[in-house]
């Protein structure tokens, strides 16, 4: 697709060499001709105008409207009044100038482009607060110091630091110290960098949560680790199967199991702790949705029962939005060091002024009311959802009502689970079903997993949460298996 540069064009990457013995006027008519074969410029791009390329070339400007006139004749570029002088449609360097695909694994499949997208984990993006954005951005403008527009430190603003910390403090209930906080890219980029600082320090197998967030497997093998499945059921991840595995490391999601919705419960939680004390271990805290909580008292974040033995990581794509790709880490002080060289490797940091706005945004108090509006969003469309399901699918029981943007709908017994997904896809709804959350473990053989599927309801409306409930029910009804 061309790019449509709009006022004073980008110069084009050309020269003319007066040593050459060739006539001026060729060498630009060669050059240009050559940079539209090899597709570096674009059916429908603009060229630069007569006069900007002459001054670009040094030479008269006459020379360049007699190149034009004559890749005009040729049919390599098409001049319109006020359009300028574009490359013609059609060439034959559109059409295959990208270099084959290299052999890789294949990328995980997306969900389809769909009218109803049950997708997990999208926030109400309509809902973004763009004015209180601005304003923040605007703010952080204003009170940024010149000099902190450069490279900030590699652990992050400090400011945000001293905010985040303070706010999961008051919050979330934890432990967190500014000086162990660490501002990264997403949670997925904070991820990367502890996992590569447990490989380091000798810790060579995590358990993952089975069923459990998508592509945390292939994110843990990346950074040299093994993985083992470690069930869950209603009070969330089981000590006794994790301990049988050897792992000294846990990945969790503890205040809203994703995809089950379970809630860690607190026999577990003194369980997790003491065996991360016998192998010398360590608690990697998921803590991705626990602000929205709609029928139970707020759970404390792991962290604060152990900060010792707990790394909390956090960002804002599901409270704002992922487009704003800022996140954090709080870790207990020996796997600093470690996350700090990970991440000063692999990028130079989270934008500066993104993070002063982003500070703004909470201490101002904007923030919660951002999140108190959208809670009372999501909890109608919850609502809803349990209305749709309880009228177009009988037989199928919820889980996970209490907290989050999504649910687990367990299928009356017998219902095909890829069936369903694949039907409710012709009909344009988009939805998962449980066993896309299944863990590819390195070790012992997984238990099998009912029929389910996981409803995120954060970016849809109530309209469409009972239009696609009933396309999922008219399916699963007629086609149980009777065997």
């Amino acid at each position: 697709m061309a790019v449509d540069f709009t006022g004073v064009v980008p110069e084009l990457s050309l020269a003319v060499d007066r040593s050459a013995g060739v006539p001026l006027g060729q060498q630009v008519q060669e050059t240009l001709r050559a940079a539209i074969r090899a597709g570096r410029l674009r059916s429908g791009e603009r060229l630069p105008s007569t006069r900007q390329l002459a001054d670009q070339l040094g030479v008269s400007r006459g020379l360049v409207v007699s190149a034009y006139e004559q890749l005009l004749a040729e049919g390599y570029v098409v001049a319109e009044v006020g359009s300028g002088t574009r490359v013609a449609e059609g060439l034959a360097a559109d059409r295959d100038t990208d270099p084959p695909d290299l052999p890789a694994e294949p990328p995980p499949d997306p969900l389809p482009v769909a009218r109803i997208d049950f997708g997990y984990g999208v926030p109400d993006l309509r809902a973004f607060p763009t004015r209180d954005w601005l304003w923040a951005l605007g703010d952080a403008l204003k009170t940024l110091p010149t000099a902190d527009l450069g490279d900030g430190s590699a652990e992050g603003d400090d400011h945000l630091r001293a905010v985040l910390a303070g706010y999961h403090r008051r919050v979330r209930a934890g432990c967190a110290d500014p000086a162990d906080t660490i501002v990264v890219g997403g949670f997925r980029q904070g991820l990367t960098f502890v996992l590569g600082a447990l490989a380091a320090h000798g810790i060579d197998r995590i358990g993952l949560e089975d069923p459990g967030p998508r592509e945390h497997d292939h994110i843990a093998r990346r950074a040299g680790l093994r993985v083992s499945a470690v069930p869950v059921d209603a009070e969330g991840v089981r000590v006794d199967d994790l301990r049988a595995t050897g792992a000294r490391a846990v990945l969790l999601t503890p205040a809203h199991q994703c995809p089950t919705g379970a809630v860690l419960g607190p026999t577990r939680r003194q369980q997790l702790v003491e065996w991360a004390h016998e192998v010398d271990g360590v608690i990697l805290e998921d803590d991705y949705d626990a602000e929205f909580r709609y029928d139970r008292q707020p759970v404390g974040s792991l962290q604060g029962l152990s900060p010792d033995r707990v790394v909390a990581l956090g960002s804002v794509s599901k409270t704002l939005a992922p487009a704003l790709r800022i996140g954090w880490v709080f870790t207990p002080r020996r796997f600093r060091a470690g996350i700090l060289t990970e991440k000063s490797l692999s990028c130079r940091g989270v934008p500066q002024l993104d993070q002063v706005a982003l500070a703004r945004l909470v201490e101002t108090g904007r923030f919660d009311r951002h999140l108190r509006k959208v809670r009372e969003s999501y909890r109608r469309r919850r609502d809803a959802l349990v209305e749709a399901v309880a009228e177009h699918l009988p037989g199928a029981t919820i889980t996970g009502l209490d907290a989050g943007h999504h649910v687990l709908l367990r299928l009356p017994a017998g219902v095909d689970e890829a069936g369903v997904v694949s039907h409710a896809r012709a009909e344009g709804v988009a939805v998962r079903g449980l066993g896309d959350y299944r863990v590819t473990a390195d070790d012992a053989a997984r238990e099998p997993l009912p029929p389910a599927l996981v409803i995120g309801f954060g970016n849809v409306t109530t309209r469409q949460i009972r239009d696609g409930v009933a396309v999922l029910g008219r399916w699963s009804v007629g086609h149980v298996d009777k065997a």
